[in-house]
């Protein structure tokens, strides 16, 4: 192991150095606040573009998950090269017109949760390793089963061998900052396209997910926006700060 290696596996073991946990606390909220300010920048989209695909992933997977829990239909997930996607899902859902409201909320708010998973496995070695393989694995099992674009049969499956690959390969600090930092990825992923969530139109005759929500549950979709984009900013937070903190 390297001596990079050394200073990092304090991270996962028990009683983890101060210092190493600032440190590593430190590198994380740099590269979530590089991620959404570089987000909102031309050019940006292309410095992050795995992370801008593996979002859209995140994204249109809540929606497709949610629709299966109410009782729906998943029908197939399409990702694009410009970093869009969008998931097909079929009617009716429990919960009626609640239900339709959070199959719109879980675009935006369902990268966030699973984030904050995937944040406190980082707490231990076992959980952290187990973590990087589930996801890998249910990224190229995604593709079997939903993905149906050639783009996403593409890069989704190339992404979930890549973070296997962390999982079977990568040294124990390795896996745990890198469990720790897709999470945060995944936290800010809500602040990919951060406008949208204060849009009415996703385009030409389509509804954004807020103006989804203030169909289904009136309260203006401005409104709905904000409250997912500061639930997103607590649930990044109060995960670190469960990480991070004491054993």
């Amino acid at each position: 192991m390297t001596n990079l290696g050394k200073n990092f596996e304090p991270l996962l073991t028990r009683e983890a150095p101060k210092t190493v946990d600032r440190m590593g606390l430190f590198w994380l909220l740099a590269a979530a606040i590089a991620t959404i300010v570089l987000w909102q920048v031309p050019g940006g989209n292309y410095i992050l573009y795995p992370f801008t695909i593996l979002a859209t992933w995140f994204h249109e997977m809540g929606h497709g998950l949610m629709a299966l829990l109410l009782g729906g239909q998943f029908q197939q997930l399409e990702i694009f090269s410009n970093g869009s996607g969008v998931a097909f899902h079929s009617l009716p859902l429990y919960l009626g017109p609640i239900g339709r409201a959070l199959v719109a909320a879980a675009g935006p708010m369902g990268p966030p949760i699973a984030g904050a998973g995937l944040i406190l496995a980082s707490r231990s070695f076992r959980a952290a390793h187990l973590s990087l393989t589930i996801l890998g694995g249910f990224l190229l099992i995604s593709t079997l089963i939903w993905v149906r674009s050639l783009f996403g049969i593409v890069a989704i499956p190339l992404l979930g061998l890549i973070i296997l690959g962390v999982a079977l390969k990568a040294p124990r600090w390795m896996q745990g900052f890198g469990i720790q930092f897709l999470g945060v990825q995944a936290c800010v992923s809500t602040y990919h396209q951060v406008d949208y969530l204060f849009s009415a139109s996703a385009g030409p005759g389509l509804l954004s997910d807020t103006a989804q929500m203030q169909q289904q549950l009136l309260l203006p979709y401005w409104f709905w926006g904000g409250l997912m984009a500061i639930a997103s900013l607590v649930i990044l937070v109060q995960s670190l700060r469960i990480a991070y903190r004491s054993k």
